[in-house]
C-alpha cells in the first residue's frame, strides 16, 4: 500500500523542505508514498473533494489573509468530507494554537521552524493508528463469520443480548453477544470506550468528551454512567497520551 500524504503550507520553502524531509523518513522505513503540496487551504480541501484520499496530512494553522485557515480546512476536512480516519498534523510558528483544534482531533502540532526528528514522530504515530486502524472486528450472524474494519465502528449499542454495530456511512450490523465480553476481547486493545453497560465507542470517532456524556461523529450523544465514569475519564486520557493527540 502506498501511503498518500499531503502538505498545505502558504510558504513554498516549508512544502518543500517537508516533503523533502518526510520522502527521507520514509525511504528509511522502506514504505512506498505520494507527497501532493499546496500553497493554500482551499485547493487541498477542492482536491479532496474531487478524489484525493489523503492517509496523513501536514496542515499550516494560518494562511495569508482573505484565505480560509488550517482550523477552518481542518473543520472541512472532517465534517464535510466525512474524512475521520485522516490523520492531521498542524503545523506554526507560533507555540499558541487555538483549543478549536481539538474538536479536529489532530495526532499532533509541530513548532516551526522544522526539525526532523518532529517530523518523524508525526510520521510514525500516524502508521501506529493506521494499523490500529486497519484492523479487523470479527463477529457471527447465525453461523456465518463476519468481518469489519475496527475504524469502521462507530459505537455498539447492546440491547439484552443483541449487540448493533453503528458503522460509519449510516450502516448498521446487529448480532448476538455480551457487550462485555466482546470489549474484553476485541475493543479494548482497539482503543474504544467502555463507558455504559450498554455502549462501547471508538475513540476515533469521538467529538466531545465530558464525565457525562460524549458526542461521537454522526451527532449523537451517548451517556457515560456515574459507574463508569472514572473508568472512561482515566482510558480516554490513557489513549489521548499514547496516540500523542493535542
Amino acid at each position: 500500500m502506498t501511503l498518500e500524504i499531503a502538505i498545505c503550507d502558504d510558504e513554498a520553502q516549508i512544502c518543500t523542505e517537508l516533503k523533502t524531509i518526510s520522502g527521507k523518513i520514509l525511504d528509511k522505513l522502506g514504505i512506498k508514498y505520494e507527497i501532493d503540496t499546496y500553497l493554500n487551504g482551499e485547493t487541498l480541501c477542492n482536491q479532496m473533494e474531487l478524489q484525493a484520499k489523503y492517509h496523513l496530512i501536514f496542515l499550516d494553522v494560518k494562511f495569508a489573509e482573505g484565505e480560509i485557515n488550517g482550523v477552518e480546512a481542518g473543520r472541512y476536512i472532517r465534517n464535510n468530507l466525512n474524512r475521520q480516519w485522516a490523520s492531521i498534523v498542524y503545523m506554526s510558528w507560533d507555540e499558541g494554537y487555538s483549543k478549536d483544534l481539538h474538536k479536529i482531533r489532530p495526532i499532533d502540532f509541530i513548532i516551526k521552524p522544522l526539525k526532523p526528528p518532529q517530523i518523524e514522530y508525526a510520521i510514525t504515530t500516524h502508521l501506529k493508528l493506521f494499523k490500529l486502524w486497519e484492523s479487523e472486528f470479527t463477529y457471527k450472524i447465525r453461523n456465518q463469520t463476519r468481518k469489519v474494519k475496527m475504524h469502521e465502528i462507530i459505537y455498539i449499542e447492546s440491547i439484552n443480548r443483541k449487540l448493533t454495530m453503528n458503522l460509519t456511512g449510516g450502516k448498521k450490523e446487529e448480532f448476538y453477544g455480551i457487550l462485555k465480553e466482546v470489549f474484553a476481547e476485541q475493543l479494548e486493545n482497539a482503543d474504544f470506550l467502555h463507558i455504559h453497560a450498554s455502549y462501547a465507542v471508538n475513540y476515533s470517532h469521538i467529538v466531545s468528551f465530558s464525565s457525562s456524556r460524549l458526542t461521537v461523529t454522526t451527532g449523537e450523544t451517548l451517556p457515560v454512567s456515574r459507574v463508569k465514569k472514572d473508568e472512561t475519564e482515566k482510558s480516554y486520557i490513557a489513549i489521548t497520551k499514547r496516540q500523542g493527540v493535542l
